[in-house]
């Protein structure tokens, strides 16, 4: 009994002696270094897919960029999380085909139609792409983070246990980036310029750094009240201190205002204001913002206020700098593109992944900035809605936008529903996390990389798999 159960550690003890005796015998031959990884791998993806699927999001937050290697015809990845994420998917698509393995509850759950939708919406605007095979490319990314994340996760968060061991886990090793890129800031005064950087190799730039703290910070604070032990209380409270410290020294004004969004919908939902109100609020404010458009730009134009600068208020209030903030002139610059773009191939836009290679032509010389570039390799479309619009044509973005909307009716309506107070907690951080992403989303996109993908797609189908336990009876539904 006791070998069966530290087996998996008699297994990793073994393949790696044999990597030790390996490295010793053939140290001319480093290949047969990664025979016994390999094999490794295998054997957990076929006999324990669940371990892997845990180890990759263990090592999701500290994963490495390789970009454009020539070995896989340019592409980049996330290592070693993309490869096994690739992996995984193969074996789940083989034993669905197989075995039905993915429970057909789920492929029918609304938002699991919905993400099929996007996806094949995508796929058809790979054929019709001025890039096929960059576009495939894009596409195959897409699958291996939605298809072992979302429908794989779907089934693996079928208890409490291994919803609780998958925050963990992720929890655990971004905080060791945290904790590395807070102490590699102190060595340069926590400066602005230095923010941008610091978190480097984990993490590209500041900005998808801040998008993920901001979206893992609700699920920080609901564990916080969760727990009952008061060590794990003081531990988890000194945990938000440092979150809440590194959100503010990454410089990042999106997300700073997607954590005040999440807090006004916490109230919304806590409050249980119905979506008739607010979204009666949000159409007359916004038709008031549209006939007073000339003023309020007129007002903007003289914000000279720079995100560079020690001054919190002076950073927020930078965000509507229109005048001389030249990340926000470039972000205005790629919206013009996409948005020309779109009126040039308004139905099957210029093919998933292709904004970067075809954008340079629709730049206007009164837009340009002092970051952009003539040969428009300055990088994406900064928007998860504006690139879809952009690269798979009108369709592609509404099939976004009806995966975000489904996905936050899934949400707050299991919230209601739900009686039990653990699992009503843990949807409404996974509520609000996403929120933050989302709204982050207007200015930034990040679903193309792990760091962001995980929590996303791991929250989604952590709401899934709540609901249809909910609905088999596994959990209690409010009367309410």
């Amino acid at each position: 009994m006791l070998a069966h159960k530290y087996r998996f550690f008699w297994f990793y003890f073994s393949v790696l002696g044999f990597a030790g005796i390996s490295t010793a015998l053939f140290n001319d031959f480093p290949i047969v270094l990664g025979i016994p990884i390999v094999l490794a791998i295998v054997y957990f993806a076929i006999f324990h897919l669940d371990y892997l699927f845990e180890f990759v999001v263990l090592a999701t937050p500290l994963s490495i960029n390789f970009e454009n290697l020539s070995d896989f015809g340019g592409i980049g990845f996330y290592m070693p999380t993309e490869p096994l994420l690739l992996g995984i998917t193969v074996l789940v698509l083989i034993r669905s085909l197989v075995n039905d393995r993915i429970d057909r509850s789920v492929l029918s759950h609304p938002l699991s139609m919905a993400i099929l939708f996007y996806l094949g919406w995508t796929l058809i605007t790979c054929f019709t792409s001025s890039n096929i095979g960059v576009s495939l490319k894009f596409f195959l990314s897409k699958l291996w983070f939605i298809v072992p994340i979302f429908y794989f996760g779907a089934t693996y968060f079928k208890s409490r246990e291994k919803i609780k061991r998958f925050l963990r886990l992720y929890f655990f090793s971004l905080t060791i980036v945290i904790v590395y890129t807070l102490i590699r800031h102190s060595f340069y005064g926590f400066g602005e310029d230095q923010g941008h950087w610091v978190m480097t190799p984990f993490f590209k730039d500041h900005t998808s750094y801040g998008a993920v703290l901001a979206l893992m910070l609700p699920a920080l604070i609901g564990i916080f009240f969760l727990a009952r032990d008061n060590v794990q209380k003081l531990l988890l409270g000194f945990l938000i201190l440092m979150y809440l410290f590194a959100l503010y020294f990454s410089y990042t004004r999106a997300a700073y205002i997607s954590v005040a969004g999440a807090l006004v919908l916490l109230l919304l939902i806590k409050y249980k204001i119905k979506f008739s109100y607010v979204l009666t609020v949000v159409i007359c404010v916004g038709a008031l913002l549209f006939a007073n458009k000339d003023a309020i730009w007129m007002s903007l134009k003289k914000n000279k206020s720079e995100h560079a600068t020690e001054e919190f208020s002076e950073r927020i209030q930078s965000i509507s700098n229109v005048s001389s903030d030249a990340s926000n002139l470039e972000r205005l610059n790629r919206w013009a593109c996409a948005y020309e773009m779109f009126k040039k191939k308004p139905v099957f836009g210029y093919g998933p992944g292709t904004y970067a290679f075809e954008y340079a032509p629709f730049q206007h010389h009164e837009d340009l900035t002092i970051i952009s570039t003539n040969f428009g390799d300055g990088g994406n479309a900064h928007s998860e809605y504006l690139g879809p619009l952009a690269e798979s044509g009108l369709m592609g973005m509404i099939s976004m936008l009806l995966v975000v909307a489904v996905l936050f009716y899934s949400g707050i309506k299991l919230y209601f529903k739900l009686q039990d107070p653990w699992y009503k907690t843990i949807i409404l951080i996974g509520i609000l996390g996403l929120f933050t992403y989302f709204t982050h989303g207007i200015l930034n996109n990040y679903l193309d990389t792990d760091k962001a993908s995980m929590p996303v797609w791991g929250f989604a189908a952590i709401i899934v798999a709540t609901e249809l336990r909910l609905k088999r009876g596994e959990l209690e539904e409010s009367a309410a």
